[in-house]
Order: structure tokens, then sequence, then C-alpha cells
């Protein structure tokens, strides 16, 4: 327990500051980078490219945070491979049977707590969720040595908004919870039983009621309780790699549209929703409906394709008893309490020193509570706000070029120009330079929320609660989960999704 907080403590001390809107002595210089959009003047009439290297030539930096940002993404791509490299160095070091020592190649000289070392290291470096934070490095650095420190420090504290990362740790925290887990199994439970709780079963109700619980509890809280069913109900009974790609591709794309019946849970919307006055009931007649049917059409269509390895995948459930869990289950006071905390974050999800206040009163609720709770991991929660902390640091330092893109660009090309965006930088960032465009109109609007909704799952960078899905479902991945896997997985769904957004109207 004390460990726990002062992990959150640290969080926290880290992080908080950094949405602080008070005046320091460095607000002058955070004002200054990266430049607003209004300091690139005498753009009249300029092409697309002659915009973009008058850009660099203002500010040199935004070319060398592009460049830093590509290989971020580079870097997750040959994450997995990363992995495999510190397998390979860690078991070189392991003893073979009969005691000796298994090396077989020029790691046979290397002592092995330096082999150990870099294993670990490179194990680091594989993690998908350090990538961007990694790479926060060496773009501080570069900013440091080109405008001072002061400079750079002034960019973090005050020019970038970690609130969201801060709350997806927290909800993820507190979604991951058993009584929390409990209770979402009982009420998806009910939707199973309609079809005998068979695998099958248990993998359209979560895949159809986890995204839409995503636009009253918010996306990362159902993308946490989706992949956590998901992992019990389908991932641990062994279901071939392409089922698993599908499911999880499946899964983000829902999740990432299944935020659009309200205003107020998926973040792209977030992002737009105060400035452009939409509301609920907005959301629901332009977006809502119309992710509900894309929803239903994936999943029959993922349902239609795998239905014989589900069907398999149902005897092997059925010829071994569920266990009993060891565990004292959750009575309804406990679960009541985990809801309201869980219903707290959401309320004041704006507002770090009141969520993180309420997480660090949950925490010692829980500790009161041990019968009723398994251990608390917040290894997981921290990874993915670490994840989305680099993601954002990174994304306000591109908005240079995605605002002349997309305020370039018709409807149409602007629809799909958004789902390929998306793909490489967050939607909510997506989404945020478009509603500082002053010449959209509704339709433009519209376009670049559909496009940003529907790519949301072609990638783990694609929408904030991606990670973490991952995070969750990345242990029944051989070598993590590959960029290429999760975008064959998700290019069904997104087709679906992309139809549904554009024909009907």
């Amino acid at each position: 327990m004390k460990r726990s907080i002062a992990v959150l403590a640290l969080l926290v001390a880290a992080l908080a500051p950094a949405g602080a809107q008070s005046a320091g002595p460095n607000s002058a210089a955070a004002s200054s980078f990266p430049p607003a959009l209004e300091r690139y003047e005498g753009e009249d009439g300029l092409s697309l490219a002659a915009v973009l290297a008058h850009r660099i030539r203002v500010e040199p930096l935004n070319l060398v945070a592009t460049v830093l940002f590509a290989l971020a993404i580079l870097h997750t791509f040959a994450a997995s491979r990363i992995t495999s490299w510190s397998h390979r160095l860690r078991d070189g070091h392991r003893p073979a049977p009969g005691g000796a020592e298994s090396s077989p190649d020029a790691l046979e000289a290397e002592p092995s707590h330096a082999r150990e070392f870099k294993a670990e290291l490179l194990h680091f470096l594989g993690e998908v969720e350090a990538v961007f934070g990694v790479w926060v490095i060496p773009l501080l650095a570069a900013i440091a040595l080109a405008r001072g420190w002061g400079t750079a420090e002034a960019f973090i504290a005050h020019g970038v908004d970690f609130t969201e990362p801060i709350f997806v740790t927290v909800i993820m925290a507190v979604a991951s919870t058993r009584p929390v887990l409990e209770f979402a199994e009982s009420v998806i439970g009910r939707a199973a039983a309609l079809g005998n709780r068979t695998p099958l079963a248990w993998w359209l109700a979560v895949l159809t009621i986890a995204p839409i619980l995503g636009s009253f509890i918010t996306e990362p809280a159902a993308m946490i309780i989706g992949a956590l069913l998901l992992g019990r109900q389908l991932f641990e009974l062994g279901p071939s790699r392409q089922l698993r790609y599908a499911t999880l591709g499946l899964l983000f794309v829902n999740i990432s549209v299944g935020g659009t019946l309200t205003h107020f849970a998926a973040p792209p919307v977030v992002m737009v929703a105060p400035r452009w006055g939409w509301d609920s009931g907005f959301m629901l007649y332009t977006f809502g409906w119309k992710a509900l049917i894309g929803i239903a059409v994936a999943n029959a269509l993922y349902a239609m394709w795998f239905r014989n390895e589900l069907a398999a995948l149902r005897r092997a459930a059925g010829s071994t008893p569920t266990p009993v869990p060891a565990e004292t289950p959750a009575t309804a006071w406990v679960i009541a309490v985990h809801l309201g905390f869980l219903a707290w974050t959401v309320f004041v999800s704006h507002t770090p020193v009141l969520f993180v206040g309420g997480f660090l009163v949950f925490l010692a609720f829980t500790h009161a509570t041990a019968p009723y709770q398994s251990p608390l991991n917040l290894r997981p929660a921290l990874l993915v706000g670490f994840f989305l902390g680099g993601l954002v640091v990174h994304g306000a330092l591109q908005q240079w070029w995605i605002e002349p893109v997309l305020s370039r660009l018709p409807a149409t090309p602007l629809f799909a120009g958004s789902i390929v965006l998306t793909a490489f930088n967050d939607n909510a960032a997506i989404t945020y330079l478009a509603s500082l465009v002053p010449t959209f109109t509704p339709e433009l609007r519209y376009a670049v929320v559909a496009g940003a909704v529907t790519g949301g799952g072609l990638t783990v960078i694609a929408n904030a609660p991606n990670p973490a899905g991952q995070a969750i479902l990345g242990r029944y991945f051989t070598g993590g989960i590959a960029p290429l896997g999760l975008l064959a997985g998700a290019a069904v769904p997104t087709l679906v999704m992309s139809i549904c957004f554009f024909f009907l109207r």
C-alpha cells in the first residue's frame, strides 16, 4: 500500500504541475515555443510545400521535432523485434540441462551480469508503452541545445497538457479492480447468457456492450473492462493468432467509435465539442446511430468468419469445468463504492487535483477492504500514462504541418486523410488541430471527426485508450503485439465504419 502511494505521489509530482496555468518566470518562453499558428505570416497563396518550407525556416525545430516523432513511430514497429532480442540475451546465460551455460555465440565471453543488464535494457526499449517517453529525451535535448534549458523546461511545464495521461492512469487503475470487473462481468454476462455463455456469446457481448458503455463511463474505462473480459473469456482459451489479432483490432475500432453517442466520452470529441457547440443530442443524431450500425455489422462479419474456430473453443471450454474463484466475491456495498469512485473520476476528468485526490482516497479504501480485492498492480497503468505523456509531448509539436494539411482538404479527402493521419498521431490531436482552423464548415467538421474516430483502431497510438488494451492483452501475443498484425485485424472494421460514416447521412 505504502509503495503504491509513493509511486503515485511521484507521478503526480512529475506531471501535475505541467497542466497548471499559473504564470511563472518561464511562461514567456513557453509562449514562444512552439510558435503559435498565427505567427506564421505571409502564407496567403502559397502551396502546401511552400507553407511547410516557410514554417521550417521560421522555426527549424519544427523539422527536428517531426523527424524525432517519425523515428518514435518506427520504433513502435520495431518493438516486437527488440523484445525478441531481449529474450535471446536473457536465455543466453540461463543454465542448460546438466548445469552447462547455453551461450552459443559471442555472448559466451561476456559476463552474465552484463548480459542481464543489456537484456533488461532491450526489454524496456521493446515495451511499446515506453517508446514515446524515451524519445522525449532527445527531443528535450534538441530544444535545450537550440534554445536553452529554460525554453525546454517551460515547454514541458506550460506548453503541454498532461491531464489526459493522468486521467487514463487513474481510470485504468480503478476500472481494473476486482469489484468493478465482477460487476461488469455480471452485466455483460446477462447478455452472454442469451447464448448460453459460450465463447462466441461472450465475444459478441463484450465487443458490443463495452464500446457502448464507453459513451457513458468514458472510452478508457470501457477499453479496460472489455480487454479484461476478453482476456478471461476468450484469450485464455488459446485462440489462433488470426482470431487474436482480429479480436484486438475489432475491440480498438469499436471502442473508438463507441464513444460517439455522447459529447464527453471520446477524447477526439471532447477536444471539439465545446468549441463547436456539440452536445450529446447532436452526437447521437449525427454520429451515434451510425456507430451502432457499424459495430453490429463488423461484429457480425467477424463472427461469421471465425464461427468454426469459436465453436471449437466452445467445445474446449465446455470440456473443462470453470474453476471456482478462490477470492471472496465483493459485496454489493464494496462494488457500489468502487462504481462511485469510477463515476467521480469521470465527473471531474478535467480537474487532475480532484480525481488524483479521489484516487488517493480510493487506495486507502482498497487497503481497508482487502478481503474483497485482488492485489493492486499499478505498473500497467503507470506505463500507459508514461506512453500517453510522451505522445502528448510529441503531438504538441506537430501542429505546424497537420494544420495546413487539414485546412487544404475538401470534405471527402479530409475524411480519408483524417483516417490516415490518425494512424500516426493520436486522434484527439487531429481533431484539436482541426478546431483551430477558423474556415471549417459543418461538413468539414463532420468529416474530420468521423475520420478520426474511424481510424482510431489502426495502431496503438491512434486512440488514447488503445495502450490500456495493449497492456492488458499483450501477454497473449508472443513477442508482443505486432503493428502490422493489429493493422490487419482492424482493416475490415475500419472499412465498415468508413462506409457507415460516409454514406449514411
